[in-house]
């Protein structure tokens, strides 16, 4: 297990030996490093456009088309056609950097320093967290991950959903930790990466999954429990686990789901930066040995009635591990507002093609 009290984060900032690098480079899928004329072209058509549309105005103003003084406010139309060539050193300098593999190969030295595993890109697997069951098409990068009883993996997702007008990428940074138990469905919903029209999470839940906690754990956190497992949260969530939660992700949403327990950020967690590492493996620690009295935990629910007598006999005897089927899932708001927006618009259109219709037939 990696140790923040042991962690190696040197090969995030030393100075890299150009030839391993150009090594490692050649091995980097084309996901990473795309073909140099594919990587470039856009920025071509940036310098030619600009050269393309000057060289028109160019002709109009010696044709004399133009007014006499042609220059002033009437110049700035050509400003957007100076950015381009801007835009061109943008998108080169950018496109050079990430073919580089600087970043790739020392999350590579990183993971291997300590023990840990890593893979630049890689289709997520089928994880039960609220992220990766959005639908669209979806890539995790910079994945890092461990082995082991307590199993780790920090990566940046990317999840694309619908095409052309429609289609809209979503990122977040992501913990993935392996619980030693099964849990009830619980999400903390961080109230500081909120927006002020809707949270950062992709789904919503209903109000009455709402549960209250006491001193300050409401003001950062907003949880989410199924209902009739208040009292399990409650004995999840003792005090001193909300103190520690309060104290090192406070700005992370935290999902409880099955055997695993997830941290999203708006940002990404598989980063260059020794701090950000330092940050979220000292939290793996905490968390880890805070959580190890959760595996005690057993879902009554689950009691078949003859168990259920014996217990009340024996009180040694406990359920299996688990959870019951209504403690699985929270249960998710449907959002109703694009339900109207939708119905408003088939309407407008009846009301048009309508109006239309009687236009032609005089009706």
């Amino acid at each position: 297990m990696t140790r923040t009290s042991t962690l190696d984060t040197r090969p995030l900032t030393e100075r890299i030996d150009r030839r391993a690098l150009r090594e490692y480079r050649r091995g980097l899928p084309g996901e990473i490093r795309p073909p140099l004329l594919a990587a470039i072209w856009p920025a071509v058509v940036l310098a030619v456009l600009p050269i393309f549309f000057l060289s028109a105005w160019w002709l109009v103003l010696e044709d004399g088309s133009m007014p006499d003084e042609p220059l002033g406010w009437s110049a700035l139309i050509l400003l957007p056609y100076l950015a381009l060539p801007v835009g061109m050193l943008v998108l080169l300098v950018r496109t050079v950097r990430r073919r580089s593999g600087v970043r790739q190969y020392r999350l590579d030295r990183f993971a291997r320093a300590n023990g840990l595993g890593y893979r630049p890109i890689a289709v997520p697997v089928a994880l039960p967290g609220l992220i990766f069951t959005m639908g669209g098409t979806s890539v995790a990068r910079d994945l890092v991950w461990r082995d082991g009883r307590s199993q780790l993996s920090v990566a940046n997702l990317e999840t694309t959903i619908g095409s052309g007008r429609n289609r809209k990428v979503h990122r977040w940074g992501y913990v993935a930790l392996r619980l030693p138990v099964a849990l009830p469905h619980i999400v903390l919903d961080a109230v500081g990466n909120n927006s002020l029209l809707h949270p950062r999470l992709p789904v919503t839940f209903t109000k009455d999954q709402r549960l209250r906690l006491e001193g300050d754990f409401d003001r950062h956190f907003a949880l989410y429990c199924p209902r009739g497992y208040e009292t399990d949260a409650l004995y999840l969530f003792t005090p001193d686990i909300m103190a520690r939660f309060i104290d090192t992700v406070a700005e992370l949403d935290v999902e409880i789901v099955d055997d695993h327990l997830f941290l999203y950020s708006p940002k990404d967690l598989s980063t260059l930066d020794p701090e950000v590492w330092t940050w979220v493996l000292s939290v793996v620690d905490i968390l880890t040995e805070r959580v190890a009295q959760w595996e005690r935990w057993r879902d009554r629910r689950l009691e078949p009635a003859d168990a259920a007598s014996m217990a009340a006999s024996f009180p040694l005897i406990r359920p299996p591990r688990g959870v019951a089927r209504q403690g699985r899932r929270l249960s998710r708001r449907t959002e109703w507002w694009w339900l109207i927006g939708l119905a408003l618009g088939v309407y407008g259109w009846y009301l048009i093609i309508t109006d239309a219709v009687r236009a032609i037939t005089g009706g």
